[in-house]
């Protein structure tokens, strides 16, 4: 943003970016991680217990489960999921103190999470979806890792073909075909969200100031005509 930009208070930006796994989606996230300083990843709450080096706020709310119950019962999670029987949300109230601070949040969350933080906020949300330019090459880039068998490649693949049967549901859509103009892409979203007219929470009272300064102006060079005019 410009100087004249950055004095108008804005919203923050709820960015949602999925795609199948092998698509990129994490190194491009990364990537816009670090090429954006106010822009955070979203920390969910679980009730799986915490792994070496994991701190309670930083990586995660842990929780427990009759916490996790209660939080959803009550409405304080955007959108919760189920994953090899642990829970895991998103916090409504961190969020939302997030966004009126103007902090941009990214949320790496599949097809599902995506239509349930879509029915929580509505149009606030940003849904970007990230696509391999074909099936072959998807496939490829999973055996390239050499870290799954063959069962779970074939798993992945099809999940891969649930996932992508959603892609109607977002509002961006990437082809990953080079990692540098697909960053590029995702880069420029985030920036064009960030300049969405119903974000800026300001801008009643900006453009308001600029139009009295046009009125003062008009109105001095008007009274300076009539000097000038008049007889000595």
């Amino acid at each position: 943003m410009n100087n004249a930009s950055n004095k108008i208070a804005r919203r923050g930006v709820m960015l949602v970016v999925s795609s199948p796994s092998g698509a990129g989606k994490t190194t491009l996230c990364n990537g816009l991680l670090q090429n954006h300083a106010n822009l955070t990843m979203s920390i969910s709450v679980t009730t799986r217990p915490p792994r070496e080096g994991e701190k309670h706020g930083v990586d995660y709310y842990f929780v427990s489960r009759n916490e996790f119950d209660k939080m959803l019962k009550n409405g304080e999670l955007l959108e919760a999921a189920t994953v090899f029987d642990n829970f895991y949300g998103t916090p409504r109230d961190a969020v939302e103190k997030l966004l009126a601070r103007g902090q941009d949040i990214l949320f790496d969350v599949d097809w599902q999470g995506a239509a349930q933080l879509g029915k929580a906020i509505g149009d606030e949300l940003c849904r970007v979806f990230v696509l391999p330019p074909s099936g072959k090459i998807l496939e490829n880039r999973l055996k390239g890792r050499g870290t799954d068998p063959e069962e779970v490649i074939a798993r992945r693949m099809a999940e891969a073909a649930r996932e992508i049967s959603h892609w109607r549901e977002y509002d961006y859509l990437i082809v990953n075909d080079d990692l540098q103009t697909a960053q590029k892409q995702l880069d420029a979203i985030l920036l064009a969200e960030r300049c969405r007219r119903q974000r800026l929470t300001s801008l009643p009272e900006f453009t308001d100031n600029i139009l009295e300064e046009l009125r003062d102006q008009q109105s001095a060079g008007e009274d300076q005509e009539r000097a000038e005019g008049e007889p000595l």
